[in-house]
Formats: C-alpha cells, structure tokens, sequence
C-alpha cells in the first residue's frame, strides 16, 4: 500500500478541543480531578512535542519491524514515523488528536521529499537554529504543503507576530527550544544556571564512571531545589510535558503520598547514567537542548546519512490524519493492519474505553499483530480493561518478560513501564 497525504487538507469534522475533551474529561467540571482535567486540555491544545519521547530501536524490536508491517501509530512529534521508515514497512499510519503535531510532521515529510539533500534536511532538523532554514522553506517546500500545515508554519495571531514572528522562524532559533516541551525545559535549565550547575558537562564523558560523576555534581542537586521539589508535587506543572491528571494520578499512586520527586530522581539518573553519551539522542535534548552536531551520532536514525536514500524512497508510504485511535480504527477493513504503536494514551484512558479500542484493534490486525504502549507507572492498565471481557482476553497475549527487557533498552527512560500484547 503506497498512500501520500502530505498535502492533504486536516478532517475538519471533529476539533482537537473535542477529541481532547472526549480523551481526558472523565469527571464532573465541579470536581477538584474535574477541574485539573479541563485546565490539561484546555494547555494541550496547542503545538506541544518538539520531538518525541519513544525509543523507536525499542519499538522496532517489539514489533518485528520489516517490510510486511502496516504501521499505525499516533505521531506526535513525528520523529518514529520517520524513524519507522527506516525499516522498509509497507505503511505507516500516523494520526493524532492535536492537528499541531501533525503539522509537523507534513512539514518533515515534504522537507524529505523536496529539500535539494540531506545536508539542507540535517540543518532544518538536527542543527534547527539557522536563518538558511527558512531561506529553504521558501524555496522548497511551503508551496507543497497543504494551506492548513502552511497556514500553522507562517500565520499566527497579532501577538505572535508582534513578537515570535511565524513558527518557521523557530528553525533559525533552535528549533527544540520552542513548543510547550521547549519552554518547560529552558524553564528548568535556567534553574540550573540559577544555581550555578551545568548539565552540559555530561556531553564530555568518556565512561558510565563519569556520567555518573557529573550525574552527582551538576544534575542530582537540582531535585533539591525548592522550586522543583514543590512542582513536582503538582499535576499541573507537568502539562508541559504532555502528562495528564489521571496519568499523574497513576504514578502517584504506584509510589505513594510525597514520592513523586523520588520517581523524577530515580528516571533522570537513569537517563544521564546508564546509557552511553554518543548513543542517546534523548540525554542530548534534555541536558543540552540539541543534538549531537559535531559527531552526527547522538541524533535519531531518520538524522543519520546513511538512511536518508531509504526516507526518501518509502516516505510515500506515510499517511496523516488528524482524528482518534478509536475514531480511525472503526473506518478500517478487518485483518488491515499488524503493529500498533499507542505512545503513553493508555494512561488517558478508562478501562471500558481501552476495552472498546483494543476490541477494534483485534478486528483490524491480522493474526500475528504486535501492540507496543507505555505508561507512566510500572503496571498495564490494558489488563484491567481486557478483563472486562472474557472472549475480548483472549485474543491477547502480554508478552510481560520481553517487555521488562525492552523496558531496561528505552534510552528515554522517562516511563514506568513498556508493553508488549501480540494477537495469536
């Protein structure tokens, strides 16, 4: 299946305000939970991820990618959607409920498909900071872009371009400073600087002995920090970060009353210490805001030269749709699809609407089919949702073992938990 939407208009039939409310709005508008979700959605609704936060060499082990796989993943930032075509897959399907990300990801896909070379396409998205950016996208890709993509690149209300100017221009700024992801990680490297300590240093180790030297000096007295320890208490200081009410809540309750700071503790070290320095791209954007530009190996695969012939050749194979996993997965024909990647939405969910999604999910993939999520806390709320229905367990298997040794691989390291469920 070869399918090219890159230019195609966003279904304007459903908002990205009523696909969030119907996502995360589970209880009363009066409750305290009721207020805190309506305060995440009404904060989500805009451009959010720079970048995504999903080890996609992980999710290409869990699923076997190769050329027989029919993708369908929620996009987010985009990165995997391109990372994914690194393996010669039939197709992937990306959707999302926010229609800013998957602006982002159009742009990628047209820069793939009419910057004159990967120099050009490694400057706009591994450097992100130089004015040649723009100079590029005017030459070569807003004319193929749709006028809603187009629109969210270079429009903007009076304010912002009164001060920002058009969002294109962020690629003459660094790029991975902007969105509510950027902003939340300048804001906590600032606080570094306040106090006087230097995350950066980490990118001059040489050994895991050093990592974690710098890892005590520079970053852990940073959870010390007043201001942090008292955020970190809070659900809405993470809304930056894409983590909802309930997907706090959950992780609150795994570690009980006042741990949450520890968790933060515990996954930043992970980050900083226990994966090589040149091989985590993911350590580079959070301590350094960037990725590896000198040495090109610290970036994400679909950043690497020797995979840009592959982008180009399989990124017709991408189609975007802003709408929900549920909403598509009902337009789909039986035995269509084979992995499904679902990022961290299971936390957003209750367990009859995860029920009622993997039901669709079970129609849809073909025998064999790999289902990949993670979540915030350690446990899989799929299996309290899949005990709802008898016949509906059935037709899984959670691949527990494999999952806590693909867990132990994600060089993010933010999540609690990996999972793995294949359809005998």
């Amino acid at each position: 299946m070869s399918q090219q939407t890159i230019s195609s208009p966003t279904d304007k039939a459903t908002s990205t305000a009523e696909y969030l409310r119907g996502a995360v709005h589970h209880n009363s508008a009066l409750s305290k939970q009721g207020i805190l979700e309506r305060m995440f959605t009404f904060w989500f609704n805009s451009f959010v991820y720079n970048q995504i936060w999903e080890d996609p060499r992980v999710d290409a082990e869990a699923l076997k990618l190769g050329p027989s796989s029919k993708i369908m993943t929620i996009s987010s930032g985009g990165c995997n959607v391109l990372n994914y075509l690194v393996y010669d897959p039939e197709s992937v399907t990306a959707i999302d409920l926010n229609k800013n990300h998957i602006c982002l990801l159009r742009l990628k896909l047209a820069a793939i498909k009419h910057l004159p070379g990967f120099e050009e396409f490694f400057l706009m998205f591994g450097h992100a900071d130089d004015k040649r950016n723009v100079e590029n996208y005017n030459k070569y890709i807003r004319a193929h872009l749709d006028e809603e993509t187009r629109r969210f690149w270079e429009g903007g209300g009076p304010m912002r371009k009164l001060f920002l100017g058009p969002r294109i221009k962020y690629f003459s700024r660094n790029f991975y400073d902007y969105a509510k992801l950027g902003y939340f990680i300048r804001f906590l490297h600032l606080i570094a600087k306040i106090t006087r300590k230097d995350p950066t240093q980490l990118f001059k180790a040489s050994s895991k002995e050093e990592q974690e030297k710098v890892w005590r000096e520079e970053i852990e007295p940073f959870f010390n920090n007043w201001i942090v320890k008292t955020g970190g208490k809070l659900p809405w200081a993470l809304y930056s970060l894409g983590i909802p009410p309930q997907q706090f809540q959950a992780m609150e309750d795994e570690v009980g009353g006042g741990g949450m700071i520890e968790v933060y503790r515990e996954r930043i070290k992970r980050l900083a210490v226990d994966f090589p320095v040149e091989d985590n791209y993911f350590m580079w954007q959070a301590f350094g805001r960037t990725y590896d530009k000198v040495n090109r190996a610290a970036t994400p695969d679909y950043l690497k030269e020797e995979n840009w012939a592959k982008l180009r050749r399989n990124v017709s194979r991408v189609s975007t749709h802003v709408v929900s996993y549920i909403e598509f997965l009902k337009k789909q024909p039986e035995g269509s699809l084979n992995s499904f990647i679902m990022l961290d939405s299971q936390d957003w969910m209750k367990p009859q609407q995860i029920a009622d999604q993997w039901r669709e999910v079970a129609r849809v993939g073909e025998p064999g089919t790999r289902v990949i999520f993670r979540t915030a806390a350690s446990d899989s709320p799929v299996e309290a949702a899949l005990a709802l229905d008898a016949d509906l367990k059935k037709r899984y298997v959670y691949e527990k073992d494999i999952s806590l040794e693909l867990f132990k691989k994600d060089r993010s390291a933010i999540y609690g938990g990996f999972h793995l469920y294949v359809k005998p």
